[in-house]
């Protein structure tokens, strides 16, 4: 595997960084077909992984993006990528919190938060579909997948009574 270039790499981050619209998880659709898909550094597996394990340990939700560019281009990637990360929403942040202060009933201000609303959401859709397209490799774990859906949605079940119906159906080697 061979590893990219950092600069080439950074840049392609902070573009994602910059775009993505509703923080670290609306960037996942866009690493992956970089990183997977394009480039072909990790597997569907490997991503998948990465971002299972991040998801698990103590810390901030963009911790995958870190734990895939590290194993991608070591650590000089993992912190290229972290700075990429950090720099827009830092920036945007700082500015729009400004802003906010300053002009609290501006329309712009109330116009952009509504556009965004639905721009975030289909980033965050598009992210499951990703990681759902990674993992679900026959029929059982489409269907755990769907059930899973349908169940958060229309019932007030805790998605972590979900997570161990999973876990179980895993252990039980259904999946």
């Amino acid at each position: 595997m061979e590893r990219p270039a950092l600069g080439a790499f950074f840049l392609h981050l902070l573009a994602l960084a910059f775009l993505a619209v509703g923080g670290a998880p609306t960037i996942l659709p866009g690493m992956h077909r970089y990183v997977v898909e394009t480039h072909q550094w990790l597997t569907n597996t490997q991503f998948a992984d990465a971002f299972a394990l991040a998801q698990l340990a103590p810390g901030p939700n963009a911790m995958y993006i870190t734990l895939v560019a590290g194993q991608v281009a070591g650590w000089a990637g993992a912190g290229v990528a972290t700075l990429a990360l950090l720099t827009p929403a830092s920036t945007l942040t700082l500015l729009v919190g400004r802003l906010n202060t300053r002009y609290p009933h501006a329309p712009l201000g109330h116009a952009i938060r509504r556009g965004l609303a639905p721009i975030t959401i289909g980033l965050m859709l598009a992210s499951g579909w990703v990681l759902a397209r990674s993992v679900d490799h026959n029929g059982w774990g489409a269907a755990l997948t769907l059930g899973t859906v349908v169940l958060v949605l229309c019932t007030r079940w805790h998605p972590l009574w979900l997570i161990g119906l999973g876990a179980l159906a895993g252990i039980a080697g259904l999946i």
